[in-house]
């Protein structure tokens, strides 16, 4: 890996690049210790028409596959991601998990999941009326970390 620092006065504030022939373990690791000690809160780099936005991950509900693409939801907001969802798998905190074969969701959003016995579940997310589908073999894994997760922070909060 060569590493190279240009000091450039005047500049409004840091600036790291990181050019790769592909992602790996290591350039990922990089870019959340960058991130982590950059601003303290960790970004993705998501687009929207032609216009790049860094979005904090914890504004972020799911990810899903859309034919080639990968969109990104915010509440109220849909991007596009250059990431992969098994990549996105292992970049992302815990807080997010696979729960189907075209889905990773932000369980701390998690409002409601209405189980259907014969087909895909319906999860529902707080302050957004956006939807998805739980897989039938997501669904009890998934139901248990969102009971971990909710039934953990109301634990921290007493």
């Amino acid at each position: 890996m060569k590493v190279k620092i240009e000091i450039e006065e005047g500049l409004a504030e840091e600036e790291v690049t990181i050019r790769c022939p592909g992602l790996n373990d290591t350039v990922i690791a990089l870019q959340n210790y960058i991130s982590m000690k950059g601003r303290g809160k960790r970004c993705l780099s998501l687009k929207s028409g032609e216009t790049e936005f860094f979005v904090p991950i914890e504004e972020i509900y799911f990810f899903e596959t859309e034919g080639r693409d990968i969109r990104a939801h915010t509440a109220d907001k849909i991007f596009v991601c250059s990431y992969k969802l098994y990549e996105l798998e292992e970049l992302l905190p815990g807080s997010f998990m696979r729960i189907s074969k075209s889905t990773v969701a932000n369980l701390d959003f998690v409002y409601s999941i209405t189980r259907n016995l014969t087909a895909s579940s319906v999860m529902e997310f707080t302050g957004t009326r956006k939807k998805v589908m739980v897989s039938r073999a997501y669904f009890k894994a998934v139901t248990e970390r969102v009971k971990e997760r909710k039934l953990g922070s109301r634990r921290s909060d007493v």
